[in-house]
C-alpha cells in the first residue's frame, strides 16, 4: 500500500510542464491570469521560465522545455523546419510601441512611421536603450534600424545603449537615462515606474507583434511531456483558451488580441 500511495504521489508531482517563454507575457501578467484556470480544468501545472525570445529558443533546442511561446515568428518557422518543434500556431498578438521623455528631444512624438522615428533619433543622436539580449523585441528593433539605415554598432555605448536586461529592466534604465525605448505595449501597460516618459511612436504596421506557440519535438527530446504539452497548446487555442486571453485587461485595456483561428502554420 505504501509503494502504491508513494507511485500515485509521484506521478502527481510530476503533472506539470515547462513553458519557455518570454518576459512580456510574464511582466504583464498574462500568466498570472491564464494559469489557474488551465490548472483547475485539468490538473496540469504550468512553470513558465521567461527570457528573451532567443534564449527560450536555446532552451528549448537544448530540451529544457515542452513548450515553446515566444514572438519572432523567422525564429519560430526555423525551428520547426529544423525539426525541433512539431508545428508552430498563431495564438495572439498586440504591437510595438516607442515611448520616450515628454520632451521628446528627437521630435518624433505623434509619428505612426517608426522608421522615420527612428531615424530622427539617430541623427539627433539622442540617447535610445536597447535591450541588446536578442529577444523578440530586440530582434524587431533590429530589423526596424536596419530598414532606417542606421548602423547602431558604430553608435552603440554613444547615444545607442545596450542594456542586455529584459523589458521592464530596459525600461527602467531608458526612463532613468530619458532615453527611447521600444517596447511591446503590453509590458508598458503594466509598467509602474514610467516616469515623465509616453508613448511616443505608434499605429505603424511595421510594429506589429505575433506570438506563436509550438510543442518541443519529442523525437528529439523523448523526455518532452508531449501529452500534457498538446493539452497546453490545444487549450491555449480553444475558445475557452482565446477569450481567457482577450479577458485579460490592466486599467481597462486590453493587453494581447487572440487570433489563433485567423490561420496557423
Amino acid at each position: 500500500m505504501i509503494g502504491l500511495l508513494s507511485s500515485v504521489a509521484a506521478i502527481a508531482e510530476d503533472r506539470f510542464i515547462i513553458v519557455q517563454s518570454t518576459t512580456s507575457t510574464q511582466n504583464s501578467g498574462l500568466f498570472d491570469h491564464l494559469l489557474p484556470a488551465f490548472q483547475e480544468k485539468t490538473g496540469i501545472e504550468v512553470r513558465v521560465v521567461a527570457v528573451g525570445t532567443g534564449q527560450a529558443i536555446r532552451n528549448a533546442t537544448n530540451g529544457d522545455g515542452d513548450v515553446l511561446l515566444v514572438h519572432s515568428r523567422p525564429s519560430e518557422e526555423k525551428f520547426v523546419a529544423d525539426g525541433l518543434g512539431v508545428t508552430r500556431a498563431d495564438l495572439m498578438y498586440n504591437d510595438f510601441v516607442v515611448v520616450g521623455p515628454a520632451a521628446d528631444p528627437a521630435g518624433v512624438s505623434g509619428s505612426n512611421n517608426a522608421i522615420d522615428a527612428l531615424r530622427k533619433i539617430a541623427e539627433a543622436e539622442t540617447p535610445f536603450a536597447s535591450r541588446g539580449d536578442d529577444s523578440g523585441t530586440h530582434k524587431a528593433e533590429l530589423r526596424l534600424w536596419m530598414a532606417a539605415g542606421v548602423d547602431t554598432t558604430s553608435a552603440s555605448g554613444a547615444w545607442y545603449r545596450e542594456t542586455g536586461s529584459g523589458m521592464g529592466a530596459t525600461l527602467n534604465t531608458g526612463t532613468g537615462m530619458d532615453a527611447y525605448v521600444l517596447t511591446d505595449r503590453a509590458t508598458w501597460i503594466a509598467f509602474g515606474n514610467k516616469g515623465n516618459h509616453e508613448i511616443v511612436v505608434e499605429g505603424d504596421p511595421r510594429l506589429f507583434n505575433q506570438y506563436g506557440v509550438i510543442l518541443v519535438n519529442p523525437q528529439v527530446h523523448p523526455h518532452v511531456k508531449a501529452e500534457m504539452g498538446q493539452t497546453f497548446i490545444d487549450w491555449l487555442l480553444s475558445k475557452e483558451g482565446q477569450r481567457s486571453i482577450a479577458d485579460f485587461t490592466v486599467d481597462g485595456q486590453q493587453l494581447f488580441f487572440p487570433n489563433a483561428n485567423d490561420g496557423s502554420s
